[in-house]
């Protein structure tokens, strides 16, 4: 196949070892993976076998735009990085999606992806240059943080570059180090930045001036006028008296914030980023900062963690009346739901308070200097806020660290400034034991300081505003994989109920890693009403759970957003997008089909090279689930395990072992991996 519309047809194998650069069609791979995830599922399948760590040399790091990367979609400038995962517990394969400008200028530049394998002798950074590929001395550069790698490859190279840098997290090797494009867009939760850091690449710069010819430029303005339901109006940089429309985060600021509100890739329509200028720094000299804290979860709760803000069924279900994209929500246009929808008079805009967890007081500067750490250094925001922040208080508060002296200087506080700063410091810098010890990631952490003490100690601050009960909750929020829980459920901050968290839950057990950044469960609003009284037992439980993963998968390979996707009532948006990139017309069921394809090439991928079955994920995700959410509900294990068996019946995966059977396989186009895995003693008996 010489051309499909939408993609460029190459992807680059640079090998760090020789410095040498080949050439990969990316018709081997599309349109049967799409594009994005589904291409570098396929690739690792092929060239990454058992037994192959994080560090390792033959470990690669594999980047893939998707087919809608560069058209003009909305949303497509997103891309997707794929690796055996420093940050896992274990190490396992796994994802990490990002935005930003980064994905569009690879394209641009002849090349819709590609392959980093090996390990160059000293510090390097890769320079793409309209479709030559060059490697150069990182030695100046190593050391610097994240801003200032920036400026400086944009000083060598010019300023109409973009570039993906890591900071002293990743070379340090910092298990949740991360990579950072040229407009703060991240690639966090899988650790890939200490990848980067272990194969002594710095970073990839790419200047493209090229072009990509989409297939249906009319249905693609069309997109663009419709998909999630767009205000049509700028965002200019403006000041505000507070920076967060959020009542119970609304800091008075002396003068102002001056706040910018963009898209955070290449076609979006929306405008979900809130780029805080001009405040207080984390690091360096006077100079002030500035800090992308994304409209939504976690750089917010830097600022305060008190109480949460709720949750409404309005903000995971829809109705035919009031079918809207999440970003909706974020970008800032004060969305009101149709009131004449029967379903408001079923609870569908009832505000359910979460719990209130007396972790930290509200301080602005505090907040600031946090994100903006985490940005300079490079380092997965969500883990230090969330997981290490959250573990302090709890764990403080409870004496458990009452015989620990981190050698500091001070008092553990994770609500002082100066502690935390010192704290990352010693993280980053992998500063004497303890230092080492949570560059390791805290689940790791935890385990060697202690996990009864320093782990399943309960936390007695936290109390539900639902019920007035305590929460009985440990100190460390982990979930599984080696990651804290989402917000979803019994997180941090415990807002959602069961409708939500139990298919999460599925949803995380597959997976090696925090699924919701990509999935966050959507469905329709009678789904909430049919299930929430017998989850465990009702099979459409199951079905939504598999559509969500679905639809993960789509946005993943195709390239597009959590926030924009899916749209319930409008089940043909995905084949639209394909078609619009591509100019192949594909059904709703065929789209569909090959995002089943890619997830089930994903579970052979754990099977094989990660011995993934029935017995490892359920272990690793219940124990979450023994934990109240904010009404007081749990599952029991003869529950979970009623809906699991009903999940895997579904997937047309063995209840026994949860591997999929070779008609599954077969029936996706997959009878080399049947195969493969057969000979291996790796597929179910029939």
């Amino acid at each position: 196949m010489n051309k499909i519309y939408g993609y460029v047809g190459k992807i680059a194998r640079i090998n760090l070892t020789d410095s040498t650069v080949t050439e990969v069609s990316t018709f081997n791979y599309v349109p049967k993976y799409i594009g994005g995830r589904g291409v570098c599922n396929k690739i690792f399948w092929d060239e990454v076998g058992p037994g192959v760590k994080a560090f390792d040399p033959e470990n690669k790091l594999i980047f893939m735009t998707g087919p809608t990367t560069s058209t003009g979609i909305p949303t497509g400038g997103r891309s997707t990085m794929c690796s055996i995962s420093p940050n896992n517990l274990p190490e396992q394969y796994c994802w990490s999606g990002i935005g930003g400008w980064f994905g569009t200028m690879v394209k641009f530049a002849g090349y819709d992806g590609f392959i980093i394998e090996g390990k160059a002798p000293e510090p390097t950074y890769i320079f793409i240059d309209d479709g030559k590929i060059t490697f150069h001395s990182a030695k100046e550069l190593w050391g610097m943080l994240v801003h200032q790698t920036q400026k400086k490859l944009e000083e060598i190279l010019g300023k109409d570059v973009n570039s993906i840098v890591i900071g002293p997290a990743g070379e340090n090797l910092v298990r949740n180090a991360s990579i950072t494009t040229s407009n703060d867009s991240v690639a966090a939760k899988a650790g890939f930045g200490a990848v980067f850091g272990s194969k002594n690449l710095k970073a990839i710069s790419v200047r493209g001036t090229g072009k990509v010819q989409a297939g249906n430029v009319e249905k693609i303005l069309k997109l663009h006028k419709t998909m999630g339901k767009p205000i049509g109006k700028t965002n200019p940089i403006q000041y505000k008296d507070s920076f967060a429309p959020r009542p119970h985060i609304n800091f008075p600021v002396p003068g102002g914030v001056k706040e910018g509100r963009v898209a955070c890739s290449y076609g979006c329509n929306q405008h979900c980023n809130l780029i805080l200028l001009d405040v207080k720094a984390g690091i360096g000299g006077n100079e002030k900062g500035r800090t992308n804290v994304v409209n939504k979860c976690v750089g917010i709760y830097a600022y305060q963690m008190i109480e949460d803000s709720g949750w409404t069924p309005q903000m995971s279900f829809n109705t035919p009346q009031n079918d809207y994209a999440g970003c909706r929500f974020i970008s800032g246009d004060g969305f009101t739901p149709d009131l004449s929808d029967p379903a408001i008079n079923e609870g569908f805009l009832d505000r359910q308070l979460g719990d209130i967890v007396n972790y930290w007081d509200g301080d602005y500067d505090r907040g600031n200097v946090i994100n903006d750490l985490c940005t300079q250094y490079g380092i997965d925001r969500w883990d230090v806020i969330i997981w290490y922040m959250s573990w302090l208080a709890m764990a403080k508060k409870e004496g458990v660290l009452d015989d620990i002296d981190f050698g500091l200087g001070m008092e553990i506080d994770p609500s002082s400034e100066e502690f935390m700063k010192r704290f990352l410091e010693m993280i980053v810098y992998r500063k004497g034991y303890y230092g080492n010890i949570f560059a390791e990631g805290m689940a790791r952490a935890i385990r060697t300081l202690g996990m009864e003490k320093y782990g399943k100690t309960i936390y007695t601050g936290r109390v539900s505003q639902r019920t007035g009960n305590q929460q009985i909750i440990p100190i460390s929020l982990e979930s599984a994989w080696g990651h804290c829980c989402h917000w979803a459920g019994r997180g941090f901050q415990g807002s959602n109920d069961i409708t939500c968290w139990l298919p999460i839950a599925i949803e995380l057990m597959t997976s090696t890693r925090d699924a919701q950044t990509n999935t966050h469960h959507h469905d329709s609003f009678d789904y909430y009403l049919e299930v929430r009284n017998d989850p465990c037992h009702n099979p459409r439980v199951a079905s939504s759970t598999i559509f969500n993963e679905h639809c993960a998968e789509l946005k993943e390979s195709l390239m597009s957003c959590e926030f924009q996707l899916p749209q319930i009532f409008d089940k043909d948006i995905e084949s639209e997008m394909f078609e619009a990139a591509t100019g192949i017309k594909m059904t709703h069921e065929e789209i569909y089909l090959a995002a089943e394809r890619i997830k089930n090439l994903f579970r052979a991928i754990l099977i094989r090279n990660n011995g993934r079955t029935r017995d490892m994920e359920v272990n690793e995700v219940y124990p979450i689930l023994t934990y109240p959410d904010a009404d007081g509900r749990t599952v029991s294990w003869e529950d979970f395990n009623h809906l699991v068996d009903m999940y895997y019946e579904q997937r047309g995966w063995d209840k026994k072992t949860g591997w999929p059977t070779r008609e599954t396989y077969e029936r996706l186009g997959l009878e080399e991996v049947a195969d493969e895995l057969e000979a291996i003693g790796k597929l179910p008996e029939k």
